[in-house]
């Protein structure tokens, strides 16, 4: 029975900004993503002659279609009018959960790489992309990995110049924060200060890794409930006091991330955060899945 094992590589934001409520009830969303080599593994394997089967090393996740790497496989085997029977998926979890890291997204990503191998679609990512819009919005994104700009509910992505690799290290308090309350937050307050996009962008192109840091921004920062507020703003001081280019918040959080050119500085940082929050890493920026 043929076997592929996926990497699933989390995602940052390395800013957010939300333009406006739509009619249709979604927000229109203007952010600049980057993955990272911190990444879930999943077990693919088809032609079992059993039903779709998903399990994880994480008993609490559903092992059904309400998790979004299973959804995946049923939206693909449903655009090609494959049967999903005989699929199995094994997800071994090392993205925190709830962390605003895209870690649900790059795994149904994952799976739409993966059983577009091992099926022998021969589908584009393109067209990956597309089937992946279906089970979330950071799914598109995720299919491809790398540096992107993303736009609409997040589905529409121009390709940017790669970040200049650097080390990452992520923090995760030990709480989670609720993303409909914090869109609901949103848009009960005016937007003072937003990201430098387009400054972003400009220093991408130039490789500028520093000019890239000092950018980092999201709004959600500004709404969150101040007692998490406080520990994001503690986690962001401590990765720029020690060594950090620049911090920030990625998608609704809590996560905090930093980015920095020095390993030894990195590494110190960590360790320092590690003392204080079981679910810190140290990691790198990766490129697309399919550069």
């Amino acid at each position: 029975m043929p076997v592929l094992e996926a990497k699933a590589r989390a995602k940052l934001n390395l800013s957010l900004d939300v333009l406006c409520r739509r009619e249709d009830g979604y927000h229109e969303l203007r952010m600049v993503m980057q993955t990272v080599e911190l990444c879930d593994t999943l077990r693919l394997e088809t032609g079992t002659g059993e039903p779709l089967r998903m399990c994880s090393d994480l008993g609490f996740l559903p092992a059904n279609e309400k998790n979004l790497a299973a959804a995946a496989a049923l939206r693909l085997c449903e655009a090609v009018g494959a049967d999903p029977k005989g699929v199995s998926i094994e997800l071994k979890k090392s993205i925190p959960v709830c962390a605003g890291l895209a870690g649900g997204s790059a795994d149904a990503a994952a799976v739409l790489r993966g059983l577009n191998c091992l099926l022998e679609l021969g589908l584009p990512p393109e067209r990956l992309a597309e089937v992946g819009g279906k089970v979330g919005s950071d799914v598109p994104y995720c299919v491809w990995g790398g540096t992107a700009l993303a736009e609409g509910r997040g589905e529409v992505l121009t390709a940017l110049p790669a970040l200049p690799q650097c080390h990452v290290v992520l923090c995760k308090p030990p709480f989670s924060v609720s993303t409909p309350e914090l869109f609901g937050r949103i848009d009960s307050v005016r937007i003072r200060c937003r990201p430098d996009t387009a400054g972003l962008i400009a220093a991408l192109r130039r490789g500028d890794l520093a000019g890239v840091a000092r950018r980092v921004y999201n709004v959600f920062e500004d709404v969150l409930p101040e007692r998490r507020a406080g520990t994001v703003r503690e986690v962001k001081n401590t990765l720029i006091q020690n060594g950090a280019l620049g911090a920030g918040m990625s998608g609704t959080g809590p996560t905090v991330f930093g980015l920095f050119d020095s390993l030894e500085a990195a590494r110190a940082a960590y360790e320092l955060l590690r003392g204080r929050y079981q679910e810190t890493f140290l990691t790198r920026t990766a490129g697309s899945e399919f550069a």
